[in-house]
């Protein structure tokens, strides 16, 4: 049997609104106020624990050291951690916010995956995301290719890619541009690879906001996943929409097994007729318009099928409160339609910076040999979940500025609580600074 596993990041206890997201417009309006940690995790944890209690596989990938001492280090500072910190919020505080946000809790972002389903060889393969475009994002890189070769550490199950070259032209967000589309999770899918432009040939751009992803990652992330050219589709994302704030795939639409749910401002093509044995939904303008649907991240809730079947939509609650969001959610679940039933979740603290219910979780299709194989603790149990929400309340203040990064205390309760971290998953010694 296979099984979707959704496996979520871990708000960080640096979580802050630093307004680093270019063409993220929550990102952009919430920078610099305060942010609350400690509801972030909470509320993140609080998502996992729903899809677990309907029966799903929830997965856990913890949060990255932060604020990150070793790229402020590469960047010409030096002295003791503390100084480095005081140095840095002095003379360049927006490296100072790039090395200490929280972004890796977007596990969307962390990397592509190819169930064994769909590879020549059989294996589950994962590509770390270099995430280019932006410094916060691409010093994640590095550690996220490490922390998933731990949590799935049998060769003979799951093939790593290390991170694509990082430059302009192989810009790579992760699976939040990567789609499949299959009639159940373990049988043979088409994978849809989603691209904001071409960097190597001339083509329709954005004006206003960075493309993030290039077609030349995604083809490169095909061929080292040893994809069947046959189902495998490159679409390009509109640039309307991206210029309209709709940064990544995820923002304009979300698949399941045979349903792809999208808005009708989501591609330069039209792709009625490329998935005809799939069941497509699209959004008209007129139902839903593409400034509501990226505002409330309509397409940025979960798609997921129940383990005794039936298809629901997990919505984060800004879709209930603009008017044609919760109309259209009203009037989708039908005797025709493949989504049986809507839920709204309260994650507001990752929404303010710009990220849904799927942008925390990173889609991992496992058969019950390599969900065997995977690291001890790397699923989520309700024991372990207890153990998650004490160790927040442990660990994490209620509020913080971007201000507030400089603080050396802020450095040490970091790397307290990932100790503590390290213990309660049994993940060793992962962190820089646990064997500096």
């Amino acid at each position: 049997m296979t099984h979707e596993v959704n496996f979520d990041g871990i708000v960080g206890p640096t979580h802050n609104y630093a307004a680093l997201a270019i063409g993220n417009l929550a990102s952009q309006a919430h920078g610099m106020t305060v942010s609350n940690p400690k509801d972030a995790a909470l509320q993140g944890l609080a998502k996992m624990k729903f899809m677990m209690d309907m029966g799903l596989k929830q997965g856990i990938l913890p949060p990255h050291e932060r604020p990150h001492i070793p790229t402020l280090r590469r960047l010409g500072f030096s002295g003791s951690d503390g100084g480095i910190l005081i140095k840095a919020q002095r003379e360049a505080p927006m490296k100072l916010r790039a090395c200490s946000s929280a972004s890796a809790m977007w596990a969307a972002n962390a990397a592509t995956v190819s169930p064994s389903a769909d590879t020549e060889d059989g294996r589950v393969h994962f590509t770390a995301a270099n995430l280019a475009m932006q410094l916060h994002r691409c010093i994640e890189s590095g550690f996220t290719w490490r922390l998933l070769e731990t949590l799935f550490p049998d060769p003979k199950h799951f093939a790593h890619h290390e991170p694509l070259p990082c430059n302009m032209q192989l810009s790579d967000e992760g699976a939040a541009n990567h789609m499949r589309l299959s009639a159940s999770h373990g049988e043979a899918g088409i994978e849809v690879f989603v691209y904001g432009r071409r960097a190597l040939a001339p083509g329709k751009a954005p004006a206003k906001f960075p493309a993030r992803h290039t077609f030349e990652a995604s083809d490169s992330i095909a061929r080292l996943h040893q994809l069947s050219p046959a189902r495998t589709f490159f679409l390009q994302q509109s640039p309307a929409a991206i210029d309209a704030g709709a940064f990544h795939n995820d923002v304009v639409a979300v698949s399941n097994e045979d349903v792809l749910f999208y808005h009708a401002s989501a591609y330069t093509q039209e792709i009625g007729n490329y998935f005809p044995n799939m069941h497509l939904i699209k959004v008209a303008e007129e139902q839903v318009p593409l400034a509501d649907a990226i505002r409330s991240y309509l397409f940025n809730s979960q798609l997921v099928t129940l383990p005794g079947g039936g298809m629901v939509l997990i919505c984060p609650t800004e879709c209930e409160e603009i008017a044609s969001t919760r109309d259209y959610l009203k009037s989708l679940p039908t005797s025709t339609s493949p989504i049986h039933s809507c839920h709204f979740i309260d994650v507001h603290q990752s929404m303010k910076n710009g990220g849904g219910p799927a942008c925390l979780r990173l889609r991992v299709a496992l058969t019950d040999k390599q969900l065997a194989a995977l690291h001890a603790r790397a699923l989520l149990t309700p024991a372990l979940y207890d153990q998650l929400v004490q160790w927040v309340h442990r660990h994490y203040r209620e509020k913080l500025h971007p201000d507030d990064l400089g603080d050396p205390m802020l450095l040490d309760e970091s790397h307290v609580a990932l100790e503590d971290l390290t213990n309660i998953l049994q993940l060793g010694p992962i962190y820089e600074f646990q064997r500096r």
